[in-house]
């Protein structure tokens, strides 16, 4: 699983940033959260592909979150998709995507479906769900929670080996939970596999001000990314206009016990964005700035196994 920033600024693009869009890579398939103007052209500066976007959510409809459906739609059908792209969002999401669908001289050819969420609303994908969570904005605005499946426990190789399996095919045999004979004996992934290890959990703010519902439903996530669009000294004007200041987004991972904090939806006033970076900081050590086309490797596994094979390390820091 790994998170792939490819908009990071708010309000408007910047030479250093683009707008809001954060892609979750879930296996084969891509979860898009936000779809600000060109995101099409920021997975093609990256390494993922929108041709494997397979649903979209949709936070709120100020134009640096969605102005990029009516693109990324058509370059997928230049493209040559055929399954179907799911669209979902707040109330509102149903009648925007109709009206993209109906823009200039254009009609796809491959199915978009839209629904429209409200928050504690649970979907459901193969290996995966996503839950909405009412935000605190100056519009209609979900946050959105990914949690995986529990996943199964770690390969254990030198018990493998100890056992005499050979090495190949009978290896992703027992990981995918079959069984195999060697001689007389019936090898159970029970004898070679560790303990069932829980999902990992991704949360996605929005934007929004400081939310004790979203940190509840963020609670122990293993990556939060959360708006930070001013500093601490415009407090007041970021509470205003229904925005977090970095060392909000700080209280809230505190809040949440997760484990890293990507801060995002940058304003373009901040061409060095490292005094948001050194505020957060001060209140949740285990922050970073989000940066455009960076990817991020999410992993849950704190522990070692005796084969002395250990946890992925996060990129992109």
């Amino acid at each position: 699983m790994r998170v792939i920033f490819l908009g990071t600024g708010g309000s408007l693009p910047s030479p250093q940033r683009n707008v809001t869009a954060v892609a979750v890579q879930a296996g084969p398939e891509i979860v898009l959260f936000d779809c600000g103007e060109g995101t099409q052209r920021q997975f093609m500066l990256s390494k993922a592909s929108f041709m494997k976007v397979n649903a979209v959510f949709i936070t709120h409809f100020h134009g640096d979150h969605f102005l990029g459906l009516p693109a990324l739609l058509q370059s997928l059908n230049f493209s040559g998709r055929k399954r179907v792209l799911h669209i979902y969002g707040p109330p509102g999401t149903i009648q925007t995507v109709e009206s993209i669908l109906n823009l200039g001289y254009f009609a796809p050819g491959f199915e978009v479906t839209a629904a429209e969420l409200e928050d504690g609303s649970v979907v459901e994908f193969a290996g995966y769900r996503v839950t909405a969570v009412a935000m605190d904005h100056t519009v209609p605005c979900l946050g959105y929670v990914l949690e995986e499946n529990a996943r199964p426990g770690r390969f254990n190789l030198r018990k493998a080996r100890a056992l005499g399996v050979p090495e190949g095919p009978a290896y992703r045999t027992l990981q995918q939970g079959g069984t195999v004979e060697i001689g007389s004996r019936s090898i159970t992934p029970e004898m070679v596999m560790g303990p069932k290890r829980r999902g990992r959990k991704i949360a996605v703010s929005g934007d929004t001000r400081p939310s004790s519902a979203f940190a509840r439903a963020a609670r122990g996530a293993d990556l939060l990314v959360h708006e930070a669009t001013l500093g601490s000294e415009l407090e007041e004007e970021a509470a205003l206009y229904g925005h977090t200041t970095a060392r909000g987004a700080a209280d809230i991972a505190l809040k949440a016990m997760v484990r890293t904090l990507y801060l995002y939806h940058i304003s373009p006033r901040y061409e060095d964005a490292g005094t948001l970076l050194r505020e957060a900081r001060e209140v949740f050590p285990e922050t970073y700035l989000a940066e455009d086309l960076v990817e991020v490797s999410v992993t849950n596994d704190v522990d070692t196994e005796p084969d002395g094979s250990g946890p992925d390390e996060e990129e992109g820091r």
